[in-house]
């Protein structure tokens, strides 16, 4: 009886300390781990989201780029971290996809616990103005016609611009080769010189070549248009039924981080990323800002990893594959 008062006796010890440091968050830095090198959207939204942080909580919000493995070098770090808060991650919208592309070593839905979906960015359907073609019509026509001749640059197989290709390819029933790159900065050049005819280029990456008439946007990629150019056509408008395909990031922490701490994060995210300030730097991002609850999150991850399931299984997707 004497050591089971003193099993009783720590317990009711040891929860109170837990829940005590729960309400005391954030009592020391946090690291804010971004799965991809310095620069990119990711980098910059991060960034955004740690300084505003560091401002309304009184402790340092660190970034921390964890390059490598599509993502899942730094993904899989967080997942093996302390689930107290003081370890966060933000993802991209390849993280919908990896589960289908890599064994990964976790559940990316119960591996964490969610706390927001951030924003969400356009694809822009691109192509060099030599290309003889004005609609997203007139580019199915032209692949249809010449199959296997227009060549579509990418960042990387098995990237979020190689899935695109391969909805596009299923669903306007086209063969269009894949070129992939290794970063989206020399995919640019070369479709600029008109090395390569189109791609699906980020808002962020495109845009201004668009308006320079470097490239010729012929469709964005999301449901509705974007006010950054609001005369071009959504794909769905330009004939492609249900074809939708989002750049997106958002904030994880590790699973069985408490919902007092990760409550705490999603009301002081949702509230920064309402801020006039925030939503105009991540506009000249391209980005839209979104600001979910946690369970809107699930449900995005849950449909995103469905989705891509059905584009690589169908386009028989290898990552050492060059197609």
């Amino acid at each position: 009886m004497h050591s089971w008062s003193r099993v009783i006796l720590s317990l009711s010890i040891v929860l109170p300390a837990g829940q005590a440091a729960a309400q005391n968050y954030p009592a020391k830095a946090v690291r804010l781990v971004v799965p991809f090198a310095p620069g990119g959207g990711a980098d910059i939204s991060a960034r955004t989201i740690a300084q505003k942080l560091t401002e309304r909580l009184g402790q340092q919000y660190v970034v921390d780029n964890r390059a490598g493995g599509g993502g899942n070098v730094g993904t899989e770090y967080v997942v093996k971290a302390a689930p107290d808060g003081y370890t966060l991650l933000l993802v991209s919208s390849s993280y919908g996809a990896n589960p289908s592309l890599y064994k990964l070593s976790f559940d990316p839905v119960s591996g964490f616990e969610p706390i927001t979906l951030v924003s969400q960015q356009p694809f822009i359907a691109v192509v060099h103005p030599a290309l003889p073609v004005k609609s997203i019509k007139d580019l199915v026509a032209l692949a249809k016609a010449r199959p296997g001749e227009i060549a579509f640059a990418s960042s990387g197989a098995g990237g979020i611009q190689h899935l695109a290709l391969e909805y596009f390819r299923s669903a306007a029933g086209v063969d269009i080769l894949h070129v992939p790159y290794k970063g989206g900065a020399t995919a640019h050049t070369d479709l600029m010189a008109g090395n390569v005819q189109m791609t699906f280029g980020t808002i962020l990456s495109t845009l201004s070549l668009v308006q320079t008439g470097k490239l010729r946007a012929l469709a964005v990629t999301t449901a509705q248009r974007t006010a950054a150019l609001p005369n071009t056509p959504t794909m769905i408008q330009a004939g492609i039924p249900g074809f939708v395909v989002t750049g997106w990031y958002a904030v994880l922490a590790p699973a069985k981080t408490p919902k007092t701490i990760t409550g705490l994060l999603n009301r002081e995210i949702v509230a920064l990323l309402q801020a006039p300030d925030v939503k105009e730097r991540l506009a000249k991002e391209g980005s839209t800002v979104v600001a979910s609850t946690p369970d809107e999150l699930t449900d995005h991850l849950r449909s995103e990893i469905s989705k891509w399931e059905k584009v690589t299984r169908n386009a028989g997707i290898r990552l050492d594959s060059t197609r």
